[in-house]
């Protein structure tokens, strides 16, 4: 990313999952510049000046990772040299085994194709008391916990920096939109986690 033309290439970083990373907030309003995807495209270019990074965003609002895994041929048509996977907040619905199976088999898809992956846990969602353990959030952010470590893969412990911040503030709804939606400080959170990997 520090090469110069004409030795340097486009980077394409892929963000699939749900709408979060799709950039919805209150009223089903798209912010798609204030969404961690465009965020991080920010503080990228600050640090790589040189650098043609692609932001592709295949998130769809609503999704879980089952429907998400039926997609990765044309997730992983995009080509990314990175595929961040955010679909934790949906999961809930669908349980903890068969996320499982959906998110294994995106990883292998996209390792297969020599794609470097990076798993995020879930951002909030302020009917959930994400202090209290045992809460179904912290359950699926302990299993991608578990699957970045089994697969050697990136984390971004989203849901960790928020809990810090519930736990020092006392709420996170300064951080968001929505009932579970960030707004641009709570997206921002996320990118400057992200940003850790660059």
């Amino acid at each position: 990313m520090r090469k110069v033309w004409p030795e340097g290439r486009t980077i394409n970083l892929v963000f699939h999952g749900h709408s979060v990373p799709a950039g919805y907030w209150t009223n089903h309003e798209v912010h798609t510049l204030d969404s961690y995807p465009n965020l991080l495209l920010k503080k990228l270019k600050a640090k790589y000046p040189y650098a043609v990074i692609n932001i592709i965003v295949t998130a769809i609002g609503g999704e879980n990772s089952v429907k998400g895994q039926i997609r990765m041929d044309k997730v992983l048509g995009h080509q990314p040299d990175v595929l961040f996977i955010d679909y934790a907040l949906n999961d809930r619905s669908l349980g903890i085994e068969k996320s499982k199976v959906a998110w294994e088999q995106m990883i292998k898809e996209a390792k297969a194709r020599d794609c470097k992956v990076i798993l995020l846990t879930p951002s909030p969602d302020q009917r959930v008391n994400i202090l209290k353990k045992g809460n179904a959030l912290e359950i699926h952010s302990e299993q991608i916990r578990k699957m970045a470590t089994t697969h050697a893969i990136g984390l971004t412990d989203t849901y960790l920096l928020f809990q810090e911040i519930a736990a020092e503030d006392g709420n996170i709804s300064h951080l968001m939109s929505h009932v579970n939606h960030p707004n641009k400080q709570g997206h921002d959170i996320i990118a400057d986690a992200i940003m850790k990997w660059f």
